[in-house]
């Protein structure tokens, strides 16, 4: 069973989407809002696989959005669900670890593909994005060392270190995320080895320059 959480500020669109899909067997809704107020209000009782989240929200800027979804759930799954085209969108898939973009005028059939390869660990791009945008081009856009951030850091180590740059101690990341103390230091340690810094201070100023925290 994938369990979908649907945002979008179009309430005929929503609905009608999130009828659509709790038709389908497989998936279940477990929520719909119509603003990032509310999706961050009712996300947390609920349990979600895969949130279905429109680019643009009346009450919340996208990147905020976003890095306040990551530090709260930072397990969930996200696909863009939207209308916009272009590189700046795409650009965000780098940064927030976003598992798809969909046009919302993309048949059924893709849309359920799209939610089947994110709920098994893929990704899934709409084929115009990738015809019209051009992933290729689009990975020529990134930096040198924003891919090798992509490259050698894993999901885990990536939300490790967020938390790190918001002061947060080993106890705290490690009850934040689920995790032994013992584990945390490990990612720490690794972290440290991984980006050639010497210390706290420098996965921070790494951070920093990747764009990985603002």
């Amino acid at each position: 069973m994938i369990r979908v959480f649907i945002t979008d500020d179009h309430e005929m669109y929503l609905e009608g989407l999130a009828l659509l899909l709790g038709r389908q067997e497989g998936i279940q809704i477990s929520g719909t809002a119509i603003s990032g107020g509310q999706l961050l209000e009712l996300l947390p009782g609920t349990e979600t696989d895969i949130l279905l989240l429109d680019l643009q929200l009346p009450d919340i800027g996208e990147e905020e959005l976003l890095v306040k979804i990551r530090n709260q759930f930072p397990g969930i799954r996200i696909i863009y669900l939207t209308l916009m085209r272009g590189t700046r969108y795409l650009r965000k898939l780098s940064r927030y670890d976003i598992q798809g973009y969909i046009l919302k005028n993309c048949p059924l059939q893709e849309l359920l593909l799209a939610l089947k390869k994110v709920q098994d660990g893929g990704t899934h791009y709409s084929k115009e994005i990738n015809i019209e945008v051009g992933l290729e081009d689009f990975r020529k856009t990134i930096s040198i060392e924003e891919r090798r951030v992509m490259e050698i850091l894993s999901k885990r180590e990536i939300e490790v270190l967020k938390l790190i740059c918001r002061e947060f101690n080993n106890a705290e990341i490690a009850e934040k995320l689920f995790l032994s103390v013992s584990t945390v230091e490990t990612h720490r340690k690794n972290l440290i080895s991984k980006l050639g810094v010497n210390n706290t201070v420098g996965l921070v100023k790494f951070a920093l320059r990747n764009k990985i925290i603002d």
